[in-house]
């Protein structure tokens, strides 16, 4: 017998018994990746396909934000002055996710910002816009001109829990030239009016609102005192958006804002908490500061019932940090967000990939949830940082150029446009003094930032459903059917991932068209 048939009979034919020692596992753990000398981003990772035995509508997104706070969509908006201000907020938590008001603004800006998410989805509106009968026909137009409300109720002493005398909407006053006439002359009186009383519940006053086919209804205490109201509008609400984001007290949305640690910071602070807010993000490049540690034990020394967000964090030491210091989260990212240039300025950093699985490993063990804050490109993104232990993800660039986002449209060649700028750019350090990166207040300013201009995005309401329904389709290959089963999965090593070449990456998106839509 030669040689080769010496080894022909030495060969292990497939079905042989010790078939079953052979493993069935491709690719690699998360741990395997991650535990080595190399940084990895989102594109250099690929996750590899599972089981599938359940459909899409089966899969719940509901995750953490903080320790406290739990989302029905992980999606968060980036407290950016060209991404988050009251109107994404709004439509954001409505589709079940959270926005961050951003600071660079004044106390009062950021604060009328945060009471116009409060006021908008109520049910019971608990604290109304009132009016005195002596207020003045252009108080109204005022008032609708900022806060966007076509009735304001009319109260004795212009108060709530005042005598209810009526109520005047935009109807009442249309086409009057004399806009310093009375409330009282122009007003809806109580006589005309519909009005429940206090103990009503949300079902019962909609069949008074359908019944009577009404907008809105006031709801008044036994003596007539106005004590809230409720509007056609915000039940309506309720039953278009399930997963709406709300404060389980107040039954209002919930909605965040961001700070600084530069001084004055507690004026802002209380300002914030009086206004309702929900959620404190202190907002800097580079987290792990003695500045940022100060505002983070004043504020859970001052308000221990206030959920904080620390960060920006990409390494185990200055999570540490935070979460000694008492973060309820943390934001995890540095120098990769498509408008950020601190990597390339400063030389620090760390991929986005590296970053959320080895912070996020080390946050679990402290029961503290982590944003995967930057290099969100795609919904593949938003998975691949889940899939690493992000319970939710912040995005600028895929917000921005929403018809939410703050600024107007610009067109060019016809296509239309919003302008976009990173908080360390040089457009907005010039507002800010870049507070965000602890530069000083003299000498030269060195920008981590660009400013530019995105596509026309389109209404969240048909751009979240998209991006919602695409990590669905995500979890789905995964063989997952919400967040806690998939990081569960990541750290029994079920699910499996591989580092991607050039060629391989290049493969997996659109390639040889002359054109595509």
């Amino acid at each position: 017998m030669n040689d080769l048939e010496n080894q022909s009979n030495q060969l292990t034919l497939p079905n042989q018994s010790n078939q079953s020692e052979i493993s069935k596992q491709d690719g690699c753990s998360a741990q395997q990746v991650f535990d080595s000398k190399y940084g990895y981003a989102y594109d250099d990772i690929i996750i590899l396909p599972n089981y599938i035995d359940f459909s899409t509508n089966d899969i719940s997104l509901e995750s953490r934000l903080t320790k406290n706070i739990s989302l029905k969509t992980p999606l968060v908006s980036s407290p950016m002055d060209t991404v988050t201000e009251s109107e994404m907020a709004i439509h954001l938590a409505l589709q079940g996710g959270i926005g961050i008001i951003h600071c660079n603004n004044t106390i009062e800006e950021q604060v009328q910002e945060i009471r116009k998410v409060k006021r908008y989805n109520n049910g019971f509106i608990m604290n109304p816009i009132v009016m005195s009968p002596n207020n003045t026909v252009q108080d109204v137009l005022d008032n609708m001109s900022r806060c966007g409300y076509s009735g304001y109720p009319i109260t004795q002493d212009g108060t709530l829990d005042s005598i209810l005398l009526g109520i005047v909407t935009k109807r009442d006053i249309d086409f009057l030239e004399d806009t310093e006439t009375l409330l009282l002359e122009v007003m809806t009186p109580l006589s005309d009016l519909i009005t429940s009383q206090v103990g009503c519940t949300l079902k019962e006053a909609y069949h008074i609102l359908v019944t009577h086919k009404k907008k809105r209804i006031p709801i008044i205490d036994s003596d007539g005192n106005l004590v809230s109201m409720v509007c056609r509008k915000d039940i309506v609400n309720r039953t278009d958006y399930p997963l709406a984001s709300y404060n389980n007290t107040t039954k209002q949305l919930l909605v965040g804002a961001a700070i600084t640690t530069h001084p004055g910071y507690q004026d802002r602070i209380k300002a914030l908490v009086d206004s309702g807010i929900d959620v404190i993000v202190c907002d800097s490049s580079q987290g792990n500061s003695k500045y940022q540690i100060e505002v983070i034990k004043y504020l859970k020394n001052r308000y221990p019932n206030l959920d904080v967000i620390g960060g920006n964090v990409v390494t185990i030491k200055q999570a540490s940090n935070l979460i000694d210091a008492g973060a309820d989260c943390l934001r995890v990212g540095m120098g990769i967000g498509s408008i950020c240039t601190t990597q390339n300025v400063t030389g620090v950093g760390r991929p986005q990939g590296s970053a959320v699985y080895n912070v996020a490993k080390f946050a679990r063990g402290h029961n503290v949830p982590i944003i995967a804050d930057g290099g969100i490109s795609n919904t593949g993104h938003i998975i691949k940082a889940l899939s690493l232990g992000a319970s939710t993800v912040m995005m600028g660039s895929m917000l921005a150029g929403t018809d939410e986002a703050p600024g107007e449209f610009i067109y060019k060649d016809g296509i239309r446009f919003k302008k976009y700028r990173g908080m360390g750019s040089l457009d907005t350090m010039k507002v800010r003094m870049g507070a965000r990166y602890l530069a000083s207040s003299v000498g030269v300013i060195v920008p981590q930032g660009v400013s530019g201009e995105v596509i026309s995005k389109g209404s969240l309401r048909k751009h979240i459903p998209y991006l919602t329904k695409a990590i669905k389709h995500g979890f789905q290959n995964i063989g997952v059917q919400n967040v806690s089963e998939l990081h569960q999965k990541m750290e029994q090593e079920e699910i499996r991932f591989e580092v991607r070449t050039l060629s391989a990456l290049q493969e997996g998106n659109i390639h040889h068209l002359y054109n595509y839509e």
